[in-house]
């Protein structure tokens, strides 16, 4: 487990500490002072470390960080709003779904069952989701793990606490129906998300309101909308890594043509856009990475000792 092994000075107004794994040599940090707020041109992040909300400038996101007070698994950010998931303290274990303003500052809270693991919320901040595992702990166990996924309107205050009551276009209902990592477009109601049943996953295209969704695709999780609405980011099971089973994949949603990406280690994230050209996404240990969407270039490292990006717009 990464801890804060020292504190040292690095020059006016900036420290480091250092971060320790069992039997590696420790990794200083540059930290600055400073409010940790949802500016434009800002990358937040959840700090390896501490498990806090940081930021970094987009335009230097190996630089001197800032660490606020909010502890969270899970962190996205939309229209200068925040959404928190965190682990929920007391006798039995949960999660929290927190809101938060510009400033961090909180402004609503819901309590939910399960363990930590996807939170999103719509480009203009209306509409949230959030998926935790109530059972088992990892998408690459076959049928071992359960999901809870929920929507809720910020707006109307509607709050749909469980996918699992969504009608399939087509299919009947099953009981190893799961449901994971929602993705909204810009009209508050339309969605992507996960859906597994007899073994596969399947990107379906949900209706908030009409609580429908149809299947779009085969063997693809984790979806993720381009900020111009025309291509889903996604994780897509092939042979390798049995801990880590996937490639990224770009699905074009007007010619369904789909290109794998230059990232070919496993990444087991709900990525974010950067841009329209650029994915980036969180790697146990390694930190926050980025790459092209079209299928060319190399991986590039952004913020290391960090995880669960995402870029404050303008």
């Amino acid at each position: 487990m990464l801890v804060i092994a020292a504190v040292i000075v690095l020059g006016v107004g900036a420290t480091a500490y250092a971060l320790r794994a069992p039997d590696e040599v420790p990794v200083s940090v540059a930290v600055e002072p400073g409010p940790v707020e949802l500016t434009a041109g800002r990358l937040l992040f959840v700090d390896d470390a501490s498990g806090k909300v940081a930021s970094v400038p987009m335009s230097d996101p190996g630089g001197p960080r800032r660490v606020s007070s909010l502890s969270c698994k899970r962190f996205y950010t939309a229209a200068k709003q925040g959404l928190c998931l965190a682990d929920r303290s007391g006798p039995f274990p949960g999660s929290v779904s927190i809101f938060v303003d510009q400033s961090l500052t909180e402004t609503n809270r819901i309590d939910v069952a399960g363990v930590p693991n996807r939170a999103k919320l719509s480009p203009d901040g209306r509409m949230a989701s959030w998926t935790t595992f109530v059972t088992g702990d990892s998408y690459a166990q076959t049928g071992g793990f359960s999901t809870r996924t929920g929507i809720y309107d910020r707006e109307t205050l509607l709050y749909q606490s469980n996918l699992e009551t969504t009608r399939i276009v087509g299919m009947k209902r099953a009981e190893d129906m799961n449901f994971w990592g929602v993705t909204f477009t810009e009209d508050d109601r339309s969605y992507y998300a996960t859906m597994s049943t007899g073994g596969k996953t399947y990107l379906i295209n949900g209706d908030a309101v009409d609580i429908a969704a149809k299947t779009v695709r085969e063997n693809a999780e984790c979806p993720s909308l381009s900020p111009d609405g025309k291509r889903v980011a996604f994780k897509k099971r092939v042979p390798g890594d049995g801990a880590r089973p996937w490639r990224e994949h770009v699905l074009d949603l007007t010619t369904m043509v789909e290109t794998p990406l230059a990232e070919t280690r496993g990444i087991d994230d709900q990525v974010v856009w950067l841009d329209n050209d650029t994915i980036a996404y969180g790697l146990p240990g390694e930190g926050i990475w980025a790459v092209q969407a079209n299928g060319e270039g190399a991986p590039r490292q952004l913020v290391p000792h960090a995880s669960s990006p995402s870029l404050v717009s303008g």
